[in-house]
């Protein structure tokens, strides 16, 4: 019999496939080297290279640029950063532009881009890439947004100062909005640096 790696997936097994995702019963070795299972989600097809979220950043106004849409797996109207599933022959920056500019009209240039990583890694293996960009102001003053998104997409873009983003979020909670954790996080570390 041959040993098992530990923290190491030994096998996948498909127990349900849809057009976007996978569900799937994971046999893997934990760090004390017991064999266990676990129930996971994966993204198929294009998604399955992750995806793209945009820390979008106007100055000088310093003002974020947020959107609300109604997400069926939550049920509810989300307030979060724009975002977007990286498409084949895509790096997570050619999402980020392409993506701003669908979901909010707004283009803007590259700061950072970080390496991917997971949002809910408990239930999926599909890994995010943070990206952070700047977007004029001064040319948004006589220039207008024009957002293209998708046929199923319904978007409402929003320009939040980032001195009035905690108030932002619990006038949005207050009226039945849910809020994704990743915008939590950056009020988080915008608090942590005061």
């Amino acid at each position: 019999m041959q040993e098992q790696k530990i923290n190491s997936i030994v096998s996948s097994t498909v127990l349900a496939e849809g057009r976007f995702i996978a569900f799937s019963r994971l046999a893997y070795v934990d760090g004390g080297g017991t064999a266990r299972t676990w129930e996971a989600v994966q993204r198929t097809g294009n998604g399955a290279r992750g995806a793209a979220f945009i820390i979008a950043r106007i100055v000088p106004q310093q003002e974020l640029v947020l959107i609300r849409q109604f997400r069926p797996p939550a049920g509810r109207l989300m307030l979060e950063f724009p975002a977007g599933l990286i498409d084949p022959g895509e790096t997570p920056e050619t999402t980020a532009s392409r993506e701003l500019q669908e979901e909010t009209g707004f283009r803007g240039r590259i700061i950072r881009v970080y390496k991917g990583g997971y949002s809910s890694p408990g239930m999926t293996g599909e890994t995010i890439c943070p990206v952070e960009m700047e977007i004029d102001g001064e040319y948004y003053r006589t220039h207008a947004p024009t957002p293209c998104p998708e046929g199923c997409e319904h978007i409402e873009v929003f320009r939040v100062p980032i001195a009035d983003l905690e108030a932002f979020i619990r006038r949005m909670e207050s009226e039945g909005t849910v809020i994704d954790s990743k915008l939590y996080a950056w009020l988080a570390a915008v608090r942590f640096q005061k």
